[in-house]
């Protein structure tokens, strides 16, 4: 084959290029060799391509993969798991062209077919083997109500769930426990191992207790997009709490639910002084659960009817539990973010409505008044109220609302808080970690490690799986949550790849706060594409499914973002009334998903009607 003297030139000074970038990766190979020869055996080619690329990102490959275009080669655009045979490739073929002869193969310490092969064993040691039909796994936090209801978890495990997490912030180690045995016999009798990780909660920092609360219940109907009720809320009358209804308690005496029966009506005004009804679904001998389709407050001490005219003999509801406190925050008012642990209380107004005093609350971590400054950025409950620091001391931060929701938003307690202009230096196992990640270790398959943020905090996590005597393939999940994590990713996956098996999840929620909404997009990329460059797993997480989970109708952009994760390893789904729901769902798209996408790779099976 003849070319041109221009494409010959061209030709010639590709292979220049390359022969510089595969010469600078070796010098990398070299300079990180000490961190290389410490990683675990299964670990030892992953570690010398996690080098070489993050060495190849520091070169501008675009003028080279536009010349490999013009050329009707391939661009590089997919070389992240087997760098360097992507490189030693498109130079052979090169000299191929230049010199016109066969293509002599330039051999790479790992393959395209090796790398691809350790992607899949590293998975599946992490998190277990995929379902038949589908690639990517699904991870699944469980709801409390697994620890009581052994049907809940095989319905899960039937459904497509591969992955159980439980989050170590909520619940008690005796419901974990529940969990985990309700989990593993549900596995044996499905013949479907799934895998169970738990979350450790970490040093995030949070809001502080509030003062007070209300004893109401709210009821809200899930509605479709058109505000068409789907199911009408269910609640459970009784004079004592059923230990595994899993539907709100309303306590009422003996007498109010005595004689009733399979379609009886209930008549109440609510706390608005809204009419509302319930009707009786079903009727034991402890007590009766009633349906009602419409939204209704319920408090204490409301009478409840037999008739509509509310003329007969009433009973009242009994003691609710207090309702969570909130302050309600608006654009442009004050809070006063506090040390002291004391609980917080909204703002103190005079008779015209002018304020004396601003809202308060304090911080979970007291860390941050010695390190955050003037003028940074704060943001509460992922990022649904930002403010500004106006005034810094060592006891208390003054912070301006600049962004809260249009008739103001509500801020709870143990809701986050996220500083992502300040330089804040937290360490990563707080106590109650070290005290949760005893219990893990003798229970679960891997731990959750959140706010990953440098390899100290891995070397520390290490520590105490030595002195817990952490069973042989034990494996551990790095969350990146901040910007600090993000950066700093490359040197912890090394880091941790001193233990097998490991992988990374991606905690979109803070880490979209910490990096930035208009960066979130880019940083999530950046990392499926190191964890593929390590062959480690990668877990997509936060607000997967979220509305279809929550309120039982998933909106478009969600189903979107759902089929974008497909590209990970596992994707993460979080608790919600329509749990199953959402998992089947997730099931399917990613069966049907499968002919079109091979983790970062097109297919392309021929287009098919949509039906």
């Amino acid at each position: 084959m003849a070319f041109t003297n221009k494409k010959t030139e061209r030709i010639k000074w590709l292979i220049q290029e390359i022969s510089g970038i595969i010469y600078r990766l070796k010098e990398y190979e070299i300079k990180y060799s000490a961190e290389i020869s410490a990683v675990h055996p299964n670990f030892a080619k992953s570690a010398v391509n996690l080098v070489h690329y993050r060495a190849l990102r520091k070169e501008d490959l675009r003028p080279i993969q536009k010349k490999l275009a013009d050329l009707g080669l391939s661009r590089l655009d997919k070389p992240e798991g087997h760098v360097m045979a992507s490189l030693l490739a498109s130079k052979a073929i090169l000299e191929a062209f230049l010199n016109n002869e066969p293509i002599q193969a330039h051999k790479a310490g790992l393959t395209f077919k090796k790398s691809n092969r350790l992607v899949k064993t590293n998975a599946r040691s992490l998190l277990g083997s995929r379902s038949k039909g589908r690639r990517t796994r699904i991870m699944v936090t469980l709801p409390t109500e697994v620890a009581y209801d052994y049907r809940m978890a095989r319905d899960m495990i039937a459904s497509g769930m591969n992955c159980a997490r439980i989050n170590c912030a909520h619940n008690t180690e005796e419901e974990w426990d529940l969990m985990i045995k309700n989990v593993r016999k549900a596995s044996v009798l499905l013949d479907n191992k799934c895998k169970i990780t738990m979350d450790l909660g970490g040093p995030k920092v949070r809001t502080g207790p509030l003062l007070g609360g209300s004893q109401i219940i709210k009821l809200r109907p899930p509605k479709d997009i058109r505000g068409k009720v789907i199911k009408e809320s269910k609640v459970w009358m009784s004079p004592k709490a059923h230990p595994k209804s899993k539907y709100p308690h309303l306590p009422v005496p003996v007498s109010g639910i005595e004689n009733l029966k399979k379609g009886d009506k209930l008549f109440f005004n609510d706390s608005r002084n809204k009419k509302r009804e319930f009707t009786v679904l079903k009727k034991t001998g402890e007590g009766c659960v009633v349906l009602c389709d419409k939204t209704c407050y319920l408090e204490t001490g409301m009478k409840i009817y037999r008739n509509a005219e509310l003329t007969a003999t009433p009973f009242p509801v009994g003691e609710l539990p207090e309702t969570e406190p909130f302050l309600i925050l608006n654009t442009g008012d004050l809070l006063r973010l506090h040390k002291e642990a004391i609980p917080g209380e909204p703002a103190v107004k005079d008779k015209k409505g002018n304020v004396i005093s601003p809202s308060h609350l304090s911080c979970t971590l007291e860390e941050v008044f010695e390190q955050v400054k003037q003028g940074e950025p704060v943001f509460f409950d992922d990022g649904r109220i930002a403010g500004v620091v106006l005034e810094a001391t060592p006891d208390e931060l003054i912070i301006q609302i600049v962004k809260a929701r249009k008739q103001g938003s509500k801020l709870r307690a143990d809701k986050g808080i996220n500083f992502p202009g300040s330089e804040l230096d937290i360490k990563g196992l707080t106590t109650r970690d070290k005290k949760d990640l005893a219990f893990v270790v003798k229970h679960a398959d891997a731990v959750n490690v959140s706010f990953v943020n440098r390899k100290r905090d891995v070397r520390e996590l290490m520590m105490e799986l030595n002195k817990l005597n952490a069973p042989e393939g034990f494996g551990v999940i790095l969350k990146i949550e901040t910007q600090k994590g993000f950066n700093n990713l490359a040197k912890i996956i090394l880091e941790a790849m001193k233990t097998y098996p490991i992988g990374v999840m991606i905690a979109r929620g803070d880490l979209a706060v910490e990096c930035g909404w208009n960066n979130i997009g880019r940083i999530q990329r950046e990392i499926l594409m190191l964890c593929r460059a390590a062959h480690i797993p990668d877990i997509w997480a936060t607000q997967v499914l979220e509305n279809l989970a929550k309120q039982g109708v998933p909106s478009r952009a969600e189903m979107t973002d759902a089929a974008m994760a497909q590209r990970a390893d596992c994707v993460m789904l979080n608790k919600g009334p329509y749990i199953l729901q959402a998992i089947e769902m997730l099931d399917v798209v990613y069966k049907d998903m499968e002919h079109y996408q091979d983790k970062y790779v097109q297919l392309w099976p021929p287009i098919v009607k949509a039906t």
